[in-house]
């Protein structure tokens, strides 16, 4: 039959997540690091996912399709719920010494950004005697506030200004931060996953109404991450200047692991 129906452009996906969260049929998974519909009859093709895209990806469109099949969808969803009842259970058992045998990982299908991982770090040697504490690192940052949604699109702190446009968590990954990246720069912070707004917009205006000498974003090696990388480099475009700029790529655990 000819329906309406969830259409996903795989280019424009940045494998936030987003719209897997946001279907409340369970019709997308994250396969791969990108959206996928997986199975035709699970969507109903009322779109509750697309204002969850920050990158515009999802559409509706008319189609061949099977029909929606409300019955199958919630015999899933109560699959879903049963097996994650056994891994809870399973859990508990665990902790409790009780569990005689080793479950298989779980396959995790969500966004790549949110998947829970431990990061192994080795414990600091303390010297036995300390005759001189070390001297606290210190700050450099320059201006307030440095939320991108907070700050003011004009001020004096930009004239001539070094912009620093980093996502949130770069901040806590990467040890040396201040020194190696807001030294010398006005700071710019946001989430593109958690902020519910699109950047690019602001950023324009300030990069038209001030005179940017650079712009350094850095960002998070999780896909979802893309979304600040994008909006500096539509901000740039937008603004008919050309300024000169670069991308630094964290790694989890807090290594640079790319600059374009």
């Amino acid at each position: 039959m000819i329906r309406k129906i969830v259409q996903i452009n795989e280019e424009k996906c940045i494998g936030c997540g987003l719209c897997a969260s946001a279907c409340h049929e369970n019709a997308i998974q994250m396969v791969d690091g990108k959206a996928r519909l997986v199975k035709d009859d699970y969507c109903d093709g009322l779109g509750d996912c697309l204002p969850a895209c920050p990158t515009d990806a999802i559409s509706i469109v008319e189609r061949e399709a099977a029909e929606y099949d409300a019955e199958a969808v919630a015999k899933r969803q109560e699959a879903m719920r049963s097996e994650a009842d056994e891994w809870d259970a399973a859990g508990m058992a665990a902790g409790a010494g009780t569990m005689d045998f080793e479950p298989e990982p779980e396959t995790f299908s969500g966004c790549p950004g949110t998947q829970a991982r431990a990061i192994g770090r080795a414990e600091s040697a303390v010297a036995a005697v300390s005759p001189e504490p070390a001297a606290p690192a210190k700050s450099e940052l320059r201006q307030w506030p440095v939320q991108i949604q907070l700050l003011p699109i004009k001020a004096p702190f930009y004239e001539n200004a070094n912009l620093l446009i980093a996502a949130d968590c770069t901040a806590y990954a990467y040890g040396n931060f201040h020194e190696d990246f807001v030294k010398n720069h006005i700071v710019l912070v946001g989430c593109p996953k958690l902020d519910p707004v699109e950047y690019s917009e602001k950023l324009t205006a300030i990069l038209e109404q001030n005179n940017i000498r650079s712009v350094h974003v850095v960002r998070m090696e999780v896909p979802c991450c893309g979304g600040i990388e994008m909006a500096a480099k539509r901000a740039m475009q937008m603004s008919g200047k050309w300024i000169p700029w670069r991308v630094t790529t964290i790694s989890i655990d807090g290594k640079i692991i790319e600059e374009t």
